[in-house]
């Protein structure tokens, strides 16, 4: 999908009232984009930006998609094709060459030792360089926009360093956040930006999009349920696996509970590949959805403490700990917490 390729609904609601805020000089200079992973924040941050760099002197027909700011822009999407994201959007490797007005900061690749492995945080070197540029006189035009993707893996030195731009804004400078835990930011840093905050659409109105997207019905049906009415999620588990790799993680956890798979042996087997982390996020929805209709207080409370712990066990994936006996802990928790219900989970 390309940055011209055209919004979904709910997306294009966001971009029209982020846009008309902007026109209107009433959007100030840091802003938030913050809601569920997947649901095109990124993709709408940089339709805004195109907007905010194009040099027509038709604000309505911003982006223009002619001049030379949306040519330098788009130069940039055409370099990086093998990063494009699951909701549309790119990710630009810090200082790889585009518009030199438009600044972007992510996980950058760490290339020693071999092979390069993408960072999982946001280091305070990026948010330094981008400081330091975003002070400088635009190039074309009279704006610069910044966008931190995402914003909620800094960590703490970066966030600390961003404070300061923060504080002292410049004129036809743009920082915006792009995130889907705002919680994991301090408050001194929430408190200083204005929220475009995206939220689930309509299940009608996710169908239909997911419809045009080529899938199904009774496939799109299914995924939309099984990702709670997130058509984003839904469309990237439909187009990778994922919904087949769901299946799979529930028919482990109901093996373990009925005592006829290891949990050692299933953790090596969920740890062995770069999906340890979305099997983790399967495990944890599906252990809602066992609690869903039991009347069992202590059957509750033990899946709901397991439903935290997964998604704990998850964050310290993040870390250096060996991620195969962090996650067999949890299995052999998930045993005593499911039971014999997670039989039921098998389908």
């Amino acid at each position: 999908m390309s940055l011209d390729a055209a919004l979904a609904p709910w997306q294009q609601r966001m971009h029209d009232h982020a846009a008309a805020a902007l026109d209107a000089g009433r959007m100030g200079h840091a802003l938030l984009f913050c809601g569920p992973a997947m649901l095109g924040k990124r993709l709408v941050a940089e339709r805004l930006a195109q907007r905010v760099l194009c040099l027509s002197t038709d604000h309505v027909a911003r982006p223009c998609g002619q001049c030379r700011a949306c040519t330098l822009y788009h130069a940039r999407s055409q370099k990086d094709p093998l990063e494009q994201r699951p909701d549309g959007s790119l990710s630009q490797p810090w200082g790889h060459p585009g518009h030199p007005d438009a600044i972007f900061v992510g996980h950058a690749w760490r290339h020693t030792p071999s092979p390069p492995r993408q960072m999982t945080v946001v280091p305070v070197d990026q948010v330094r360089e981008l400081s330091v540029r975003l002070s400088t006189t635009p190039q074309y035009g009279s704006a610069k926009v910044a966008i931190i993707d995402p914003a909620d893996d800094m960590n703490d030195a970066a966030a600390n360093a961003l404070l300061k731009t923060l504080e002292e804004p410049v004129p036809g400078r743009y920082l915006w956040l792009v995130c889907a835990n705002p919680a994991r930011l301090p408050a001194t840093i929430r408190s200083r930006c204005q929220r475009l905050e995206f939220r689930l659409p309509p299940a009608d109105e996710a169908m239909a999009w997911l419809n045009a997207q080529g899938h199904p019905a009774a496939a799109a049906t299914e995924a939309l349920a099984a990702a709670r009415g997130h058509p984003g999620l839904a469309d990237a588990w439909l187009r990778d696996g994922g919904l087949a790799l769901r299946r799979e993680v529930a028919a482990d956890l109901a093996k373990i509970a009925s005592n006829s798979a290891s949990p050692l042996e299933v953790a090596k087997a969920w740890t062995a590949d770069e999906l340890a982390m979305q099997r983790l996020l399967h495990a944890a929805d599906l252990s809602r959805d066992q609690a869903v209709g039991l009347t069992d207080p202590m059957r509750i409370r033990k899946l709901a403490a397991w439903f935290d712990t997964a998604n704990r066990t998850r964050e310290l994936l993040r870390s250096t700990i060996r991620a195969d006996l962090a996650v067999v802990d949890l299995l052999l928790a998930w045993r005593d917490a499911a039971g014999d219900k997670a039989r039921g989970m098998m389908r």
